[in-house]
């Protein structure tokens, strides 16, 4: 048992950086359609006088993707921004005990992202979106994924802060 326990911290962050990697990895995809599909769209429109009726749609939902995916990425990054120039002036053990504090008060807005987003998506199963019909669960779906993801690299800065361990090891 203590075994397990002693090896969890690794486990959970090679699962996060993966997972990160996996996600960053389907941004560039993404970014990259939704970039060719808007050019292709205003040379369509202004070119051939014709409009792809469908490429705002999955533009929209391409963005959503990249919005709530992006958030979980450079959280595992800790690129947010907050505001240290108090929290910098704190003692090292104080500073550690208010970032644990924080992250136990972050897994509460993600367990609401994960609950309530499923309870979202299975609300929309059964809606279309107008132009493709596609289930409208579809982009809404970013939303508990992104949550599941935040509460993984959560985790993973909580263990890094209870083993005394530097982000990334």
């Amino acid at each position: 048992m203590m075994a397990w326990f002693s090896s969890l911290p690794a486990k959970v962050s090679s699962t996060s950086n993966r997972a990160n990697r996996g996600v960053e990895s389907l941004l560039f995809v993404i970014g990259l359609g939704m970039a060719l599909l808007t050019g292709t769209q205003v040379l369509s429109r202004y070119l051939l006088n014709h409009s792809l009726f469908w490429s705002e749609e999955v533009g929209r939902m391409c963005l959503v993707w990249i919005s709530f995916l992006g958030a979980s990425a450079v959280y595992k990054r800790g690129g947010h921004i907050g505001i240290y120039f108090l929290v910098q002036r704190l003692p090292h053990r104080a500073r550690r005990i208010l970032a644990i504090l924080i992250l136990l008060l972050s897994f509460i807005f993600f367990a609401i992202m994960i609950i309530f987003g499923f309870s979202f998506v299975a609300f929309t199963a059964g809606q279309k979106t107008a132009a493709l019909g596609i289930p409208k669960s579809i982009p809404y779906l970013a939303i508990p994924l992104s949550g599941l993801l935040f509460f993984l690299h959560g985790f993973n800065h909580l263990l890094e802060l209870l083993t005394d361990r530097e982000p990334g090891q």
